[in-house]
């Protein structure tokens, strides 16, 4: 390799600049031979030529579309190598990124929309799955009192993947174990027994739809249904005194495993 002065071509790091891409990448191109500089300063700095530059243009631009170093070398090099169809194939893998690309672009379009609003349903069929009483602005306001609690992320997460027909066998699910809370109920299943336990557990399993709830979380959520007047509104609607009777079941059922729910905590 002939030795020059500076003015005979370009130094490593005004070439990495100009093509916007690391002096290491260079340096690595150079040694396996890929793209080596054809002249040396004195002091065996390396400089680039327009030649040379001419080469390393083509190999960005190759390696932006995708291809390997290799394959880069192959179409550069070896007049054999058929570069259309190379290149054709490698356009049919960027037109699959981009379809990827896409789908997943359009997943967090669904995943931001339901951290910001809950349900992804839109007011009729809010109406049509859960009935008529039910208020399209609830969602709303539970972001507003819960959006910050990791439990509205782990809800806002499912929600981005759920349509109307998973909404309407989750509300389905709750609406039976209303119906077999007041039943219960009404037969006098007593807190502590097996049967008042089923249902403690069953309704874990039903409002793991929304997000995992643990023993002492569901003693809080016994709490709110008695105290808070919408819950309270809800249960005592499907029978009177049922929002205290399932508060008392949870209780119990908490104390059957070490749990005290005076002090329980959301944990």
């Amino acid at each position: 390799m002939p030795d020059a002065t500076d003015a005979d071509g370009l130094p490593v790091g005004q070439v990495s600049t100009r093509l916007g891409v690391t002096v290491r990448a260079l340096h690595h191109w150079d040694e396996i031979g890929l793209a080596r500089p054809s002249l040396r300063t004195a002091a065996g700095y390396r400089l680039y030529t327009a030649g040379d530059l001419e080469r390393l243009h083509r190999i960005v631009i190759y390696r932006e579309i995708g291809l390997g170093l290799d394959r880069i070398r192959a179409v550069l090099d070896d007049s054999a190598t058929d570069v259309p169809g190379a290149l054709r194939a490698q356009r049919t893998q960027v037109a699959e990124r981009i379809d990827r690309l896409q789908q997943l672009g359009a997943g967090l379009d669904r995943m931001i929309d339901a951290h910001e609003r809950g349900l992804l349903l839109t007011a009729e069929q809010q109406a049509a799955i859960f009935g008529p009483q039910w208020d399209p602005d609830g969602p709303a306001r539970a972001r507003q009192r819960w959006g910050d609690t990791t439990q509205w992320r782990q809800y806002a997460e499912r929600s981005a993947s759920r349509g109307p027909e998973e909404w309407q066998a989750i509300a389905d699910s709750v609406a039976a174990l209303d119906r077999a809370l007041a039943d219960a109920m009404d037969a006098g299943v007593t807190p502590g027994s097996p049967e008042a336990g089923q249902l403690v557990e069953r309704h874990r399993e039903v409002f793991a739809s929304y997000f995992p709830l643990t023993r002492q979380m569901q003693v809080c959520l016994g709490r709110m249904y008695e105290a808070d007047p919408a819950f309270a509104a809800h249960y005592d609607g499907i029978r009177a005194g049922l929002a205290t009777w399932f508060r008392r079941i949870v209780d119990a059922e908490a104390r059957a495993h070490g749990i005290d729910p005076d002090t329980a905590t959301w944990e």
